[in-house]
């Protein structure tokens, strides 16, 4: 097995030709959410990287992905009264996205209290939750959203599968669920590996129904993201 100073040293190499902010954004992931990372973990490492954080550095798309996803499936003119709740808000970009495209009531989950303070900055969110998804985010009403978009939360030490069940439980019935992720994650990342098909065993059971899946490219880096979008029932 490869040591830590190995492995660092790989990962070097390998973003030799990324830009300054490709790089940077490329590390930090790697190096702060490796295999096994725990919510804790996560937590303390977006507390020591908020100071500096850029959501949007390093070609990263998937706030932009989201926010399109909202808004081709949601008619102009029902936008202003429509409730969205931004899961695992991060910097409040995807919120920046949807205020300027006429989404009006907006609210945000976030796990990090120093990342809580972006979102604070942007000046679109109604409600902000301190949650983490996958234990019952319990201070998030059930049955209060209309959209539900979770762009860029799915990844290691992150949202677990099991946190889809919150993600049903405080959207509409007749809502929409739209989670954006890195579709190399659904193969690297153990606890995602059977994601898919939990999905599937959600819809069997009559949580919410399948409206989408695809895959987009340029996501981040140079991989490739994947959309899924489901209805709740």
């Amino acid at each position: 097995m490869a040591s830590e100073t190995e492995r660092v040293v790989k990962l070097l190499q390998k973003t030799a030709y990324m830009t300054p902010g490709e790089r940077e954004t490329h590390l930090t992931n790697f190096l702060y959410f490796p295999p096994g990372t725990s919510k804790e973990v996560v937590i303390k490492s977006y507390t020591e990287w908020a100071p500096t954080y850029v959501e949007t550095a390093g070609g990263y798309t998937g706030y932009l992905l989201g926010a399109d996803e909202v808004t081709s499936r949601v008619p102009e003119d029902q936008r202003h009264s429509l409730r969205v709740l931004d899961v695992a808000a991060g910097a409040g970009s995807v919120g920046l996205e949807l205020s300027s495209r006429g989404f009006k009531l907006i609210d945000a989950l976030e796990p990090n209290e120093e990342m809580m303070k972006h979102l604070e900055t942007t000046g679109v969110y109604t409600k902000k939750y301190l949650e983490f998804l996958g234990d019952g985010a319990k201070s998030v009403p059930s049955d209060a959203y209309d959209v539900l978009i979770c762009a860029g939360g799915m990844l290691e030490g992150h949202i677990p599968a099991k946190g889809i069940e919150d993600m049903i439980r405080v959207t509409k019935p007749g809502g929409l669920i739209i989670i954006v992720m890195n579709k190399k994650h659904l193969h690297k990342v153990e606890d995602y590996k059977g994601l898919e098909n939990y999905m599937e065993s959600l819809q069997e059971k009559g949580y919410w129904k399948k409206v989408e899946v695809k895959t987009v490219p340029n996501y981040f880096t140079g991989s490739d993201g994947i959309i899924f979008t489901y209805r709740v029932l």
